[in-house]
């Protein structure tokens, strides 16, 4: 599962003048770092690139209308309203692991500064000095 919060940008990267997500893809593609060497450089939010705003009429988007192959995407809005949003809800959790093996939540109700603490709890895991396990090849 992926879920993700913008709310300190406000303007989807669409509409922000100027903005280039091809030249931005490929200018990352050229440096060859990858995601590591964002978080290297200090990164402290998610480029625009990475982000696909869009607006939602139902419980789930299955991406831009560009292409049906995107990560499903799962609104969780008034799923503890009522029990048939409830229930489609599920069935679409179950399609998109069957599909997928995960998915992106939207209106899950975690707070912004939870999911930076999961964030940063992560890129210290990522950081820390390689274990060596027994039998592991870089045993020696």
């Amino acid at each position: 599962m992926v879920s993700s919060s913008r709310s300190s940008d406000k303007i989807p990267a669409e509409k922000v003048p100027g903005y280039d997500r091809e030249s931005e893809v490929k200018s990352f593609d050229d440096t060859k770092l990858g995601v590591k060497g964002l978080v290297d450089a200090g990164l402290t939010k998610i480029p625009w690139m990475f982000i696909e705003e869009r607006q939602t009429t139902g419980m789930i988007t299955w991406g831009s209308t560009e292409s049906p192959e995107s990560v499903p995407v799962i609104d969780f809005k008034d799923m503890d309203k009522d029990a048939a949003v409830r229930t489609e809800i599920i069935k679409k959790v179950g399609a998109a692991c069957e599909k997928w093996g995960f998915f992106q939540v939207v209106n899950h109700g975690i707070p912004e500064s939870v999911l930076n603490g999961i964030i940063d709890g992560i890129r210290r895991f990522h950081e820390q000095k390689g274990m060596v396990f027994p039998g592991s090849p870089k045993e020696s």
